[in-house]
C-alpha cells in the first residue's frame, strides 16, 4: 500500500491526478488530497505520505516553502512536482530539495504513471532496506546480551581473557581501556543491609531481566551481565580517572545508581542494591569487581562506592603491580620466556628502588617463588613434598650480593612455569595415550566418542579438542586408520573371508567396510589381498 499525496489549488487538476492513479494502481494507493500550503504542511503531518505530487505556486505558503516544512518531519518522502511554472529558479530549488522530478502542465497521463512507477520502486526499496535493518537490530537484541553475558563471565573467571578483551571491545563497541563494575543485589526486603529471600527473588525475577537490563542501561551505558545468584553485575566502560575530576565523577555516578534503583522498585517488585568498584584497566575488571562487592558489605546503604571506605587496600605510588600481576599470570600459563622477563623487570624495580634492603628483597623473592610453586602444583600432575623447600632458607642466608639472589629467583621462577607447561603436557599426552591405548583395544567394537570419554573421566567436548590437538586428527580419522591397519594385516597375513575381516576390524556391512577401504587405502580390500599375494590353505 502506498500512501500518495496530491496537493494542488485547482480541483480539476486534484480530480484527474486522483483518477489516473486509481485507473493505473487500483486499490494499491491511499490518496489525500489538499489545496492551500498550510493545509498541505497539516496533511504531510497526520497522514505520512510516500509520495507527494506538488504544485509550486498555491494560496498561501508556496509548493517549495511548503516542502521545505514537510522534509523536517518526513526525510524519505518522494517529492514529483506538477507545475504550470516552468520557470529555472523554480526547478533548481526544487531538485535542490531532492525532488525526484519536475513536472510541466498540462499533465502527460504516461509521463505521470511512468514517475509513479519510478518513485513506487524507491519506496519498495526504502522499506525493504528499512526492514532489513530492523531485523538486524532484532537480531543484534537478540545476541548482543549473549555476547554482554559471556564478557562478564571472561572478567570474572578470566578464562582466556587476554586474548579474548579486543574481540569483546570490537563486538561491542567498547572504545574506553577502562571502567568500572557495579554489583546490583536484589531481594524481598532490606534489613540493614541484608536482602531477605534471595533465591525466591531471583526466580521471580527470571521474567523481569530484559526489564532490568533496559532500566540500568538507561543510567548506565554498560556491559550488562545475566543473572547470577540474586545479582546482576555491569561493567560500565569509562575514561581514566587521572584524565577526570575523579571525586566529582564519583558522586554523579552515586546519584545515578540512587536514581536507577528508585525507578527499578517502582517497576519491579523487590528491593535492590548496588556496589560500585573503582576505575581499573579492562584486564584487571575483576578487582574491581572485587571492591564493589567489598564496599556492599561494609555498608547498610543501599549505594556503596568503594573509595567511600577506608577497607580499601593500597600499594605504595611507585609499586609496579602491573609487572606482579602479569608475571603470575604468565606463570600460570606456563609462559617460561614471558614470566623470567617480567621477573627480571621485577627484581630491577626492587633493586633501584631499594638497594639497600637486601633483606626484604631476599623476603620478596622467596614470597613470589612460593607463589609461584603453588600455581605449578594446583596446576596438575605433580605430588606436594612437605619438605622440599627445607634448604631455601639457608640458600638465602648465605646469597650475598644481588646477582647470586637474581639468578636463584630466576631459576626458581623459571622451574616453577616449566613445571606448569608440562604438567599440562603430560596430563594431556596421558590422557591422549589412554585413549589410544583403550580405542587399540576395542576398535572391533562399536565403540564412540562419548565412551571413550567417558573411560578417560572427562567429557567428550574437551576430549575431542584434547585428542586433536596432540595428534592432528579427530577421534573418527584415529578409530578408522587402526581399524584400516589391522584390516590390512589380516588381508595379507591370513585367508579369513571378508566377511570376518569386516568383523573382526568393527564394521558389520562388509558393503560399507569395502568402500571404506578404497576410500582410506586406495584399493579395495580384494586388490589389496590380490598384491600382497596371500596363498590358498
Amino acid at each position: 500500500m502506498y500512501k500518495i499525496m496530491i496537493a494542488d489549488d485547482e480541483g480539476i487538476v486534484i480530480d484527474a491526478l486522483r483518477f489516473i492513479i486509481k485507473k493505473n494502481f487500483g486499490d494499491s494507493c491511499l490518496i489525500e488530497s489538499a489545496k492551500t500550503g498550510r493545509s498541505v504542511i497539516e496533511l504531510a503531518e497526520n497522514f505520512r505520505p510516500d509520495i507527494a505530487l506538488m504544485d509550486i505556486h498555491m494560496p498561501g505558503i508556496n509548493g517549495i516553502e511548503a516542502m521545505k516544512e514537510i522534509q523536517k518531519n518526513n526525510k524519505n518522502i518522494i517529492f514529483i512536482v506538477v507545475s504550470a511554472y516552468d520557470k529555472f529558479d523554480y526547478a533548481k530549488e526544487a531538485i535542490s530539495l531532492g525532488v525526484m522530478d519536475y513536472v510541466n502542465k498540462p499533465i502527460d497521463k504516461k509521463v505521470i504513471v511512468s514517475l509513479l512507477k519510478k518513485a513506487m520502486e524507491k519506496v519498495d526499496i526504502e522499506k525493504m532496506k528499512r526492514s532489513n535493518e530492523l531485523l538486524i537490530k532484532e537480531k543484534l537484541e537478540t545476541v548482543i546480551p549473549i555476547i554482554e553475558s559471556g564478557m562478564i563471565y571472561s572478567v570474572l573467571f578470566q578464562e582466556n581473557y587476554t586474548e579474548e578483551a579486543e574481540n569483546f571491545k570490537n563486538l561491542l563497541g567498547i572504545k574506553e581501556d577502562d571502567g568500572y563494575m557495579m554489583v546490583i543485589e536484589y531481594g524481598d526486603t532490606d534489613e540493614g543491609g541484608h536482602l531477605t529471600n534471595a533465591i525466591g527473588a531471583s526466580v521471580r525475577l527470571q521474567s523481569n531481566y530484559i526489564r532490568l537490563r533496559e532500566m540500568v542501561k538507561e543510567f548506565f551505558p554498560g556491559i550488562v551481565g545475566p543473572m547470577m545468584a540474586n545479582a546482576v553485575i555491569v561493567f560500565v566502560p569509562c575514561i581514566d580517572e587521572s584524565a577526570r575530576n575523579e571525586y566529582e565523577e564519583r558522586v554523579e555516578i552515586i546519584e545515578n545508581a540512587r536514581k536507577m534503583i528508585h525507578k527499578l522498585e517502582k517497576d519491579i517488585d523487590a528491593q535492590f542494591r548496588v556496589g560500585i568498584g573503582s576505575v581499573k584497566k579492562l584486564d584487571e575488571a575483576d578487582l574491581s569487581y572485587a571492591e564493589a562487592v567489598n564496599a556492599l558489605r561494609h555498608t547498610t546503604g543501599s549505594v556503596a562506592h568503594i573509595k567511600d571506605f577506608t577497607v580499601k587496600s593500597r600499594y605504595e605510588d611507585d609499586y609496579p603491580i602491573q609487572i606482579e600481576r602479569k608475571l603470575f599470570d604468565l606463570v600460570q600459563r606456563g609462559d617460561t620466556s614471558g614470566t623470567v622477563s617480567e621477573a627480571n623487570c621485577f627484581f630491577d624495580w626492587m633493586v633501584n628502588r631499594y638497594a639497600d634492603a637486601i633483606m626484604d628483597i631476599k623476603l620478596k623473592v622467596l614470597e613470589f617463588i612460593l607463589r609461584a610453586e603453588t600455581i605449578s602444583f594446583e596446576s596438575g600432575g605433580s605430588t606436594y613434598r612437605f619438605e622440599s623447600r627445607h634448604d631455601y632458607l639457608t640458600i638465602l642466608s648465605d646469597i650475598k650480593n644481588y646477582e647470586e639472589l637474581r639468578s636463584w629467583f630466576l631459576s626458581k621462577i623459571r622451574e616453577a612455569t616449566r613445571n606448569v607447561s608440562g604438567n599440562k603436557e603430560k596430563t594431556s599426552i596421558s590422557l591422549v595415550e589412554k585413549a589410544k591405548a583403550f580405542i587399540d583395544s576395542n576398535y572391533s567394537n562399536d565403540i564412540s566418542l562419548d565412551e571413550v570419554s567417558r573411560e578417560i573421566n572427562i567429557s567428550p567436548y574437551y576430549f575431542s579438542k584434547l585428542f586433536k590437538e596432540e595428534t592432528g586428527g579427530n577421534f573418527i580419522d584415529y578409530v578408522t586408520t587402526v581399524r584400516m591397519e589391522k584390516a590390512k594385516e589380516l588381508l595379507s597375513t591370513t585367508n579369513k573371508s571378508m566377511k570376518e575381516i569386516c568383523c573382526e576390524v568393527g564394521y558389520s556391512d562388509p558393503n560399507y567396510f569395502s568402500r571404506s577401504f578404497k576410500k582410506n587405502v586406495g584399493i579395495t580390500p580384494t586388490e589389496y589381498k590380490e598384491e600382497n599375494n596371500v596363498q590358498s590353505m
